[in-house]
């Protein structure tokens, strides 16, 4: 069995101190070395792994979005049904890490950098066409405007990740419960 070896390691690292150092101050103003004190490592190593800071930024938003690919697709996995499937969506975009403090709060400042960074704009629309697509395909069966419907749950779902970053309140719970009420009313009418 091949040895990992400590690049990937450090660079989960450094992508992990990432997230918790921009969830912790709140603002794109952190250094590469304040990231780096955080993974136990030197900034040279951290400039050697990604360049700059702005790669780091890059590679978290990265992560957070395979998170969350990740926590949708094991439940979307399971759903046997259209309504199924939409719940699935909505409660995977709300489950850990996604939903974490830290998470959030990198996450509101990406979209914030990404009016300035073409890595970051790119990731973006990634997530945003992803998000919309899943939840048109889980609505057409279920929805005479699935369109629109999946336009409003995503814009939605973004609201509430923003009322979180601004309040450090509110849970997963909340959260998923207020999505799936408006997602079933939207489907109901």
């Amino acid at each position: 069995m091949p040895k990992l070896g400590m690049e990937p390691v450090r660079r989960a690292a450094l992508v992990k101190a990432t997230i918790a150092e921009l969830g912790g101050a709140g603002t794109l103003d952190v250094t590469v070395g304040q990231i780096a004190r955080r993974a136990g490592m030197s900034s040279a190593l951290a400039h050697h792994y990604f360049g700059g800071k702005n790669d780091i930024f890059a590679a978290a938003m990265r992560q957070i979005l395979v998170d969350l690919r990740a926590a949708v697709k094991v439940r979307v996995r399971g759903a046997t049904t259209p309504r199924a499937q939409l719940n699935a969506i909505i409660e995977g975009c709300f489950a850990p890490p996604s939903f974490d403090p830290d998470t959030i709060q990198a996450w509101m400042l990406f979209y914030s950098l990404s009016r300035t960074n073409p890595k970051a704009a790119q990731l973006l629309r990634v997530y945003q066409r992803r998000l919309r697509t899943h939840l048109r395909v889980a609505l057409r069966p279920l929805s005479p405007t699935p369109e629109e419907d999946a336009e409003t749950l995503a814009a939605l779902i973004d609201g509430l990740y923003l009322r979180a970053a601004l309040s450090r309140r509110g849970t997963a719970e909340e959260a998923t419960r207020h999505a799936l009420d408006v997602a079933h009313r939207l489907v109901a009418a």
